[in-house]
C-alpha cells in the first residue's frame, strides 16, 4: 500500500467523520485546518478527485465541499477495527446500574431499548427471548383462592410469566404442592416444545382429586408457552428519526412498526461480542435503502436469545453507536447469567 494510498484513507476518514458531525459538504480548505494530514490544500483535493471517482464521496455541485456515499461509510466502518472508544467509567456504571434495576427480562430489555435510544439519538430495537432454546427453571403454584390459582413460569432466559387458572371445584390447600410438583416434573429442564409435548401426557398420570386442576392449568400452561410473545419486538426512539434527514422517513417509520420486517433485521444478529453494521442498500429491505442498521446478539453463555439494535440514518456516529449498542447488549448477557 503506497503512502498515497494511506494519505487518501486518512482523508476519507476526516470527511465521514466532519460530515458526521455538521451534515455539510466537507472542503479541502476545512480538513487542512481541522486535520493534520501534512499536505497542502492542492494535495488533498487531488485526493478528493481520486476518492470521488472510486465512488467514495461525492459533491453535489460544482463549487460545493464533498459527501460520504454509501461506498464511503462503509470503507470508513471497515477500517475502524480497534479505533472504536471504549465508553468512560462513569458512562458504563451509569448503563449497568439503570439495566439492573429491572424486575425481570422484560423490564431489562424494555429498559435497554430506551437507553439506545436515548444514548445514540436514533430508533432502538430489541427482540425478546427465542423461546425455541430457553428452558423452564420453575413454575411456581400459588392459591389465590380455594378456585382461582396463580401460575408463574420462570425460564432460564428471564422470561416470567404470570396466569390466572379458574377452577371448577375448590382445591384443598394440601394438594397445591403436589399439583406444583406434577408440574414441575414435566416443566423443569425442557425448552418450550418440550414442555408443551409433556404436558400433554400430564393428565393421565394426575390423581382423580387433581384431574380437574391439572387438565386447566396445562391448557392456560400451553397457551402461555406456545404464544407469540417470542417474536414480540420492543421498540422506542423511534420520534429521534424525525430530526434527520432521511430520503423516506415514512417508509423507515412503518417499516420499525412491521415485526416481521425488524426480526428478519435481528435474524443476523446471532453472533454474541459481533456489532454489524449494514449501510444503506446492503439492507434487503427498501424501506432502509437509505438508512443504517447497527445490530447485536444478546444471550447466556454462548447462546444467542435475541437481537438488538439502533436504525438511524447513514450519517450516524458509527464508533459511538457501535460501542453503545455493544456495551447494552454485553450488560444484558452479563444480568441473565446473574453476574
Amino acid at each position: 500500500m503506497s503512502a498515497a494510498d494511506d494519505r487518501r484513507r486518512a482523508v476519507l476518514r476526516a470527511i465521514v467523520a466532519d460530515y458526521i458531525a455538521q451534515q455539510e459538504p466537507v472542503g479541502s480548505k476545512a480538513l487542512v485546518e481541522r486535520h493534520k494530514l501534512g499536505v497542502s490544500s492542492a494535495t488533498i483535493r487531488n485526493d478528493m478527485s481520486v476518492l470521488e471517482q472510486q465512488g467514495y464521496i461525492s459533491q453535489t455541485h460544482t463549487s460545493s465541499g464533498r459527501i460520504p456515499t454509501q461506498a464511503g461509510y462503509r470503507a470508513f466502518v471497515d477500517a475502524l477495527h480497534d479505533d472504536v472508544k471504549p465508553l468512560s467509567v462513569a458512562e458504563r456504571h451509569a448503563i449497568l446500574d439503570f439495566l439492573e434495576h429491572g424486575v425481570d427480562l422484560e423490564d431489562v430489555l424494555r429498559r435497554s431499548v430506551q437507553l439506545l435510544a436515548q444514548l445514540t439519538n436514533q430508533a432502538a430495537v430489541v427482540q425478546l427471548p427465542n423461546l425455541e432454546i430457553s428452558r423452564v427453571k420453575h413454575c411456581e403454584v400459588v392459591a389465590l383462592t380455594p378456585t382461582r390459582l396463580l401460575l408463574v413460569v420462570i425460564t432460564d432466559s428471564g422470561r416470567v410469566d404470570q396466569r390466572n387458572v379458574e377452577l371448577a371445584s375448590p382445591l384443598a390447600d394440601a394438594h397445591v404442592p403436589v399439583l406444583r410438583d406434577l408440574l414441575n416434573d414435566i416443566l423443569v429442564g425442557r425448552t418450550m416444545r418440550e414442555a408443551t409435548a409433556g404436558l400433554s401426557t400430564l393428565h393421565a398420570r394426575a390423581p382423580r382429586e387433581l384431574a380437574d386442576a391439572v387438565s386447566r392449568c396445562t391448557a392456560v400452561l400451553v397457551d402461555t408457552l406456545v404464544d407469540t410473545t417470542a417474536d414480540r419486538l420492543l421498540i422506542a426512539g423511534a420520534g429521534n428519526l424525525t430530526v434527520h434527514r432521511l430520503a423516506d422517513l415514512h417508509s423507515v417509520i412503518d417499516a420499525l412498526e412491521q415485526q416481521v420486517v425488524v426480526l428478519k433485521l435481528l435474524a443476523t444478529a446471532q453472533d454474541l461480542e459481533r456489532v454489524s453494521v449494514r449501510i444503506g442498500r446492503e439492507n434487503e429491505n427498501e424501506e432502509f435503502s437509505q438508512a443504517a442498521i447497527v445490530t447485536t446478539a444478546y444471550g447466556s453463555g454462548d447462546e444467542a436469545l435475541g437481537g438488538l439494535g439502533v436504525v438511524g440514518p447513514t450519517y450516524m456516529d458509527y464508533p459511538g453507536t457501535m460501542q453503545k449498542v455493544a456495551t447494552v447488549a454485553r450488560y444484558i448477557s452479563r444480568i441473565l447469567q446473574g453476574e
